[in-house]
């Protein structure tokens, strides 16, 4: 007699408990970051940032010294313990600045070597800004006679471009902080690879607060013997929790726009190469060439090689150039898409900004690219925002002399964004 109450009992108690468990798995609302309070963002408005554009343009028409920053792209930024900020630059040119009018006869500012010659590229430096928001010096390698990149070229040929940071713990619960600088490193191409054939993610490990270059070691491998199909990481890199989202592209030759992809590592450890996973399209996997696209380019679809993830809330935000826009926005305009997670599903892309270029004899050739969010100095809602400006003339025609003689066609611009609602 007494089994069917029993039954009944432990038959309430496991649906009590199954429901229980399905509650607590479910987003609760209310919650920060969770799905359930997700709703989609766009860019809302934007105005320019004179204050930073200004500051890059003193610092770089300063002749002080002439083994300094005069211009440069791949902008990115990290804060530092002291308040201090860090930037990063691909390609630099480390020069003197001379008053107008260019050889042109324009009455631009134009750059010379210091000894009145051709300008050299290095392949990248850094630049740090003081807690008052002035930049003060240029760090690179090579000696003080001939200055070179701040991260060395790699053994064999090629360069490295530095993207996102991070300070970090020296390692796992140690009180020291370095920095973690990503790395992409890129060998020497024609045709379609004119901008370097993609090899690898590699780590660099700077000390603090001296910022001396410690090492730099791998992170991800070529993922396929194909360089078109190959990931660098490090476009963009977001704490979320306990982890750090790791974004990355693509580089096909044929096609107008890139894949995203994604990686985590635990918050942390961004040099431990064994903690890297790699998002599969269902799970996170050890091998870095099973990772599948969270935004497949294709139609108005995609991404540039370089582009800039944020959170806004619980919502992920992409800015990226407009590369299936049509014409030549993908050279020219931002748009931007959004997700309830790093891995998707993202939609848009979501409306179309058009930041503003210097103006130019040849405005058809001037290129504004690379957006870089730089969180550290949100303020009053609004996020500040980098674009690189570089002159892409026509087939067969050189940038440099173009380059050298507007200093203003090699130096990033910034705006101030804000975010607003945006539906599916």
């Amino acid at each position: 007699m007494p089994k069917a109450p029993l039954t009944r009992t432990v038959t309430a108690a496991t649906l009590l408990l199954a429901v229980a468990a399905l509650l607590w798995a479910l987003p609760r609302a209310g919650a920060p970051g969770r799905a359930a309070d997700c709703t989609g963002r766009r860019i809302a408005s934007w105005s320019a940032d004179s204050r930073h554009t200004a500051e890059f343009a003193r610092y770089g028409n300063d002749n002080t010294r002439t083994d300094d920053w005069t211009g440069g792209d791949g902008t990115h930024s990290v804060r530092l313990p002291d308040g201090r900020t860090l930037w990063l630059f691909s390609d630099t040119f480390l020069d003197r600045v001379q008053a107008p009018p260019n050889p042109q006869g324009e009455n631009r500012r134009w750059r010379t070597a210091d000894t009145g010659g051709t300008p050299f590229l290095r392949h990248n430096s850094a630049v740090v800004m003081s807690r008052s928001g002035r930049l003060e010096r240029t760090l690179t390698g090579g000696t003080a006679a001939a200055p070179g990149p701040f991260f060395p070229d790699p053994p064999g040929g090629g360069w490295r471009w530095p993207v996102r940071a991070s300070v970090e713990p020296r390692s796992p619960g140690s009180p020291e902080k370095v920095v973690r600088v990503l790395l992409w490193n890129r060998a020497p191409g024609t045709g379609p690879w004119i901008f370097g054939v993609p090899r690898g993610t590699e780590v660099a490990t700077l000390s603090l607060p001296g910022l001396r270059l410690e090492g730099i070691t791998p992170a991800v491998g070529p993922s396929s013997a194909d360089p078109g199909r190959r990931v660098l990481y490090g476009a963009a890199a977001v704490r979320d929790g306990g982890w750090t989202y790791v974004f990355g592209s693509d580089d096909p030759p044929s096609s107008p726009a890139s894949s995203a992809y994604l990686a985590r590592v635990p918050a942390g450890r961004l040099g431990d190469r064994g903690s890297w996973r790699f998002w599969d399209g269902a799970h996170w996997q050890r091998r870095a060439g099973r990772a599948a696209p969270v935004l497949r380019d294709g139609g108005r679809r995609g991404v540039g090689s370089a582009f800039t993830v944020v959170r806004d809330g619980p919502a992920w935000v992409l800015i990226t150039m407009d590369t299936g826009g049509g014409g030549a926005a993908g050279m020219r305009s931002l748009t931007s898409y959004w997700s309830c997670s790093p891995h998707g599903p993202w939609h848009g892309p979501n409306g179309r900004l058009t930041p503003p270029r210097p103006p130019a004899a040849d405005p058809q050739y001037v290129a504004a690219y690379n957006p870089q969010a730089h969180p550290e100095f949100t303020a009053d809602g609004a996020l500040v925002l980098s674009y690189d400006i570089n002159w892409l003339g026509p087939p067969g025609v050189p940038a440099d002399p173009r380059l050298n003689g507007d200093v203003d066609l090699y130096r990033p611009r910034f705006l101030r964004i804000r975010m607003g609602p945006a539906g599916r």
